[in-house]
């Protein structure tokens, strides 16, 4: 262990079993957790709403702040709801399920709000009404962690345990698409009966739109040793009987073989209101929640306000999912990303949809660099920001003058967005017009929201 590790873990005291208190929650902390004080010192309490009063054992405790789980509720929230997952507690996929869901997207709203005035110092004019999609049978795309139990021949399958990273063993999962959720239990006989089971470590699952009767599903089964031929066939019989497409990702991620069917049709997934289509692999990045998905586009249009004679900016585009609909409105648009094969794909999609206004260009948006990007010539009057949870400081360091004068930021990590709305304030004179949470990750204490910026006039 380095001298590091040793100090960190020198801060950080592992309480024993006996160790417990109660206390009073006053509110959550970004990540989800109760938080409540004793003695003047915060405890982060695992399980745990505000209002409540709970018995709760320490897990660490640290120098100036401890965490601990629920024992027993003293005094229950009227918050409080049964958890409908049977799995819930164990599975750390859900956290929230034992708060309502109209509850759920208020806290979001707050915590957002929260780390706005603590880490950006900023605060909006207005607050957006949070988008809200249907709280169950919501995800379309997971990754599915495996493992054979090593003293039984037996495989589970399912998302990481809370707070460890054993697999919490699923037999159905009530947020995925229910044609995933029913074909759990088969998928862990699958992989038991292979060569192999202990070499297979995940199964990536991808879905696109459509009816119920003929949505259509990839499985990706991650193998890390070479399958034999009587794996391939269980394989493909799978995939038969069950309608979905099998494919095959050796140790290698870009290593994806289609192994049935030969031809497989293309996953997409619509935007009605624009009348696009866009088409992705099974494992390219797409919102897990289609209904969200779609309100958050609707809205990222509106707050920009695009206009006929507008030239609009997309960076961090990905397959073009902004990009495509403002293109419909804008008299052009360029979209930039710095993965290639987004890029490649997002220009199928425009050719797809009979897009001509729309260009695509790789460009790394991470990086600083004293020469400025290629995509600063292009001078936008509107922009989008859609980056990772690193935020987008580099690529906002890079834009050039003429600021936009509208920027809308979809933010999927809070603190990032505060930092990067203070800069944009304070250094580049805009204004945190609007700001809205997003419900994409119901029953999760995942944090994605809406921004509009909006420059300041001289």
């Amino acid at each position: 262990m380095s001298a590091l590790a040793m100090k960190k873990k020198s801060r950080a005291r592992a309480a024993t079993g006996g160790d417990a208190a109660s206390a009073t929650v006053a509110s959550f902390s970004h990540d989800g957790r109760g938080v409540a004080r004793l003695q003047g010192k915060a405890i982060f309490i695992d399980g745990a709403l505000p209002g409540e009063r709970v018995h709760f054992r320490y897990l660490n405790k640290h120098k100036s702040y401890d965490e601990g789980e629920v024992i027993d509720i003293l005094e229950s929230s009227p918050n409080r709801v049964q958890p409908p997952c049977p799995h819930f507690g164990i599975c750390g996929g859900c956290g929230w399920q034992h708060l309502r869901p109209e509850i759920q997207i208020q806290a979001k709203q707050k915590i957002l709000a929260e780390q706005l005035a603590r880490l950006g110092k900023v605060t909006p004019e207005t607050w957006l009404e949070p988008i809200k999609g249907p709280s169950l049978a919501y995800r379309r795309r997971a990754r599915l962690g495996v493992r054979q139990i090593s003293d039984r021949a037996e495989v589970v399958i399912g998302f990481r345990q809370k707070r460890k990273s054993f697999i919490a063993d699923l037999n159905t999962c009530l947020v995925l698409d229910p044609k995933i959720s029913n074909l759990l239990p088969a998928v862990r006989l699958l992989i038991s009966s292979l060569s192999c089971p202990n070499r297979i470590p995940q199964v990536e699952i991808a879905g696109g739109d459509g009816a119920v009767e003929n949505k259509i599903f990839a499985f990706i089964f991650r193998h890390l040793v070479a399958l034999t031929e009587n794996d391939k066939q269980l394989l493909r019989d799978f995939g038969q009987q069950h309608d979905i497409q099998i494919y095959l990702q050796a140790s290698t991620p870009t290593a994806l073989v289609c192994l049935w069917p030969d031809n497989p049709a293309p996953l997409y997934y619509r935007l009605p209101e624009f009348n696009i289509e866009i088409r992705f692999g099974p494992t390219d990045f797409v919102q897990i929640n289609s209904a969200v998905n779609q309100a958050m586009v609707s809205q990222a249009v509106k707050l920009l306000d695009i206009q006929r004679h507008d030239k609009v900016l997309d960076l961090f585009c990905g397959l073009g999912n902004f990009t495509l609909p403002l293109a419909r409105q804008a008299k052009q648009v360029l979209g930039v990303e710095v993965d290639a094969a987004l890029v490649e794909r997002a220009r199928q999609n425009a050719t797809l949809n009979a897009i001509t206004n729309a260009e695509f260009m790789l460009n790394d948006l991470y990086q600083e660099s004293a020469t400025p990007p290629p995509w600063v010539d292009f001078h936008c009057d509107k922009l989008l920001l859609d980056p990772p949870r690193n935020g987008a400081m580099e690529a906002i360091k890079a834009l050039a003058e003429p600021l936009p004068t509208r920027i809308v930021y979809v933010s999927c990590y809070p603190a990032t967005l505060a930092r990067d709305s203070q800069y944009l304030v304070e250094k580049l004179g805009y204004r945190l017009a609007a700001i809205g949470a997003l419900d994409m990750f119901p029953h999760t204490n995942h944090v994605e929201s809406m921004a509009l910026f909006i420059k300041n006039q001289p």
